[in-house]
């Protein structure tokens, strides 16, 4: 079932690049199909303990059972509460892998993908209030293109957001096919689906807040992490991987880091190695894996 569900990515490097202690305690925070926690669970010794998070409840049918191991049905940038709770306020490593996963985009219901057409939805859970739906027919103008702009790198953001405002006046646009319908002049031929894809990218990240997720979290991990302790994670697009490249260098998202009175920067992480893309193999195997980048940092002092 979990091969069905997501084939995982960068297995073996990312599992590496958090240098396992067999007593340590790890999280993986975006557990999926299960792929990545059980490569970490294999080298776990019978003391060592691995927590994961996932806020879709399709994947919490995969959970594993495994002493070891305790899945927590939330989103990542609950990382410290969650793990609080649990009486853990120090961790050995934390391994992300912020892609969408391949049942995501294969169950034709969820709205994640361009091959089906679906209710227009894509919420990671199912919980959350704000859709597809809400964002397409109930964000202003102005609203719509700083999305579709800035989350799917859209040239044409303005016209396409004007569009859309302008079409869902005479009906509400509900399906990934209207959608498709009302945007379809913004769709050359030959690059419709790379359009098309930029278009949900950018919907989806605004539905599940993907890029304030990611800086909440981030900005955890110095406080979790043991020093010495990993931080492994693989990004998808650039703004993500700009975000975690940024973090990991300089401790922040904006800026230079602060030095002190005799202009020593201090930051909480240094670089392991340096980016982590791919094989040809790993791509023509697994396509999902071809705009993947990992990212390696150990925690360097408290």
């Amino acid at each position: 079932m979990m091969k069905m569900y997501h084939n995982p990515v960068l297995l073996q490097e990312s599992v590496d690049g958090l240098a396992i202690k067999e007593d340590g305690v790890y999280v993986d925070v975006t557990f999926g199909g299960g792929g990545h926690s059980k490569e970490i669970l294999k080298r776990l010794g019978s003391e060592g303990k691995l927590f994961a998070f996932d806020q879709d409840e399709d994947a919490l049918e995969n959970r594993l059972d495994d002493g070891r191991f305790t899945l927590i049905a939330a989103n990542f940038r609950f990382i410290k509460q969650y793990l609080k709770f649990y009486g853990i306020k120090k961790v050995d490593g934390i391994l992300a892998d912020f892609g969408v996963s391949s049942h995501q985009f294969d169950k034709a219901e969820r709205g994640f993908s361009t091959r089906f057409d679906a209710d227009l939805d894509m919420r990671m859970s199912q919980q959350s209030e704000l859709s597809a739906y809400e964002v397409v027919n109930g964000y202003e103008y102005d609203d719509l293109r700083k999305v579709l702009f800035q989350y799917g790198d859209l040239r044409n953001a303005n016209a396409m957001a004007r569009t859309l405002v302008e079409q869902r006046e005479n009906a509400p646009i509900k399906t990934t096919a209207d959608l498709k319908r009302v945007l379809q002049r913004f769709l050359p031929k030959g690059k419709e689906h790379k359009v098309l894809a930029q278009i949900y990218q950018a919907i989806r990240i605004e539905v599940n807040q993907e890029i304030a997720v990611i800086e909440e979290f981030l900005l955890q991990t110095p406080d979790l992490l043991e020093e010495g302790g990993r931080l492994s994670i693989i990004s998808y697009h650039s703004l993500e991987d700009r975000l975690v490249k940024r973090f990991i260098r300089a401790g922040q998202f904006e800026g230079e880091p602060e030095k002190d009175f005799y202009g020593n920067i201090s930051v909480p992480f240094k670089k392991v190695g340096g980016l982590i893309v791919p094989t040809v193999k790993e791509i023509a195997e697994n396509n999902r894996a071809r705009s993947a980048k990992l990212r390696i940092a150990k925690r360097i002092h408290e």
